[in-house]
């Protein structure tokens, strides 16, 4: 499956292997991230040049204050409420950058000097769909951008002996086939997860170039 547009998120076949693993596999070390041109950066090593993501995989710059919150989440001295401040931040980051892939329309307004602006605003029928439980991290975030949005959920659970994934829980939009869908899901390991949530949404008809 291609992956689709969005910030955050991108479509993996369950059988694809973990960054990790592959790293672990190639070996790749300093010299051999040269002969790669893999992107490096302090700690943090970019495998865009190593894996396809496919054109519409984005990832997000990674600027100083991006690095700052990265720091104070992976510290393992950070305390609980600083992680959360913190991981709340960068989370608002990646729904921004997810909504800069939503359509807009052109609109025009009246400053209070009288002079008219040309602006923007979202067209209608967007919603989000977090993968309970980790997904509704992201729902604050998104909800302090849009705060009419609507949200669903899908629950999703993995076999921990074949990994495999089984939707236990959706409740989503009834006229979500007609909507831009923002999928909510912070972390990723094999896909699978991502995978059936995205194979729940095609069922409901959600056209794939509609997901985020």
């Amino acid at each position: 499956m291609e992956p689709v547009k969005g910030a955050c998120l991108q479509t993996m076949d369950p059988d694809v292997i973990p960054l990790y693993k592959a790293v672990n596999e190639c070996k790749i070390g300093p010299e051999s991230r040269k002969e790669n041109n893999t992107h490096t950066d302090g700690n943090d090593y970019y495998y865009t040049d190593l894996f396809d993501f496919g054109p519409k995989f984005i990832r997000m710059r990674l600027t100083d204050g991006v690095r700052e919150l990265q720091t104070v989440i992976r510290d393992k001295a950070t305390p609980r409420n600083d992680f959360i401040f913190y991981a709340d931040r960068l989370i608002r980051l990646v729904v921004e950058e997810g909504l800069n892939k939503l359509p807009y329309r052109k609109c025009d307004v009246v400053t209070p000097t009288g002079q008219v602006y040309e602006g923007l605003r979202y067209e209608k029928g967007n919603c989000g769909v977090s993968i309970v439980r980790s997904g509704e991290a992201m729902e604050q975030g998104l909800r302090d951008c849009c705060r009419s949005i609507r949200i669903g959920k899908i629950l999703i659970q993995s076999d921990d002996d074949t990994h495999d994934a089984r939707v236990v829980y959706a409740n989503l939009p009834k006229d979500i086939n007609q909507r831009k869908v923002l999928l909510m899901y912070p972390i990723m390991c094999t896909g699978n997860t991502v995978s059936k949530a995205l194979e729940i949404l095609q069922m409901n008809n959600v056209k794939e170039e509609n997901i985020i």
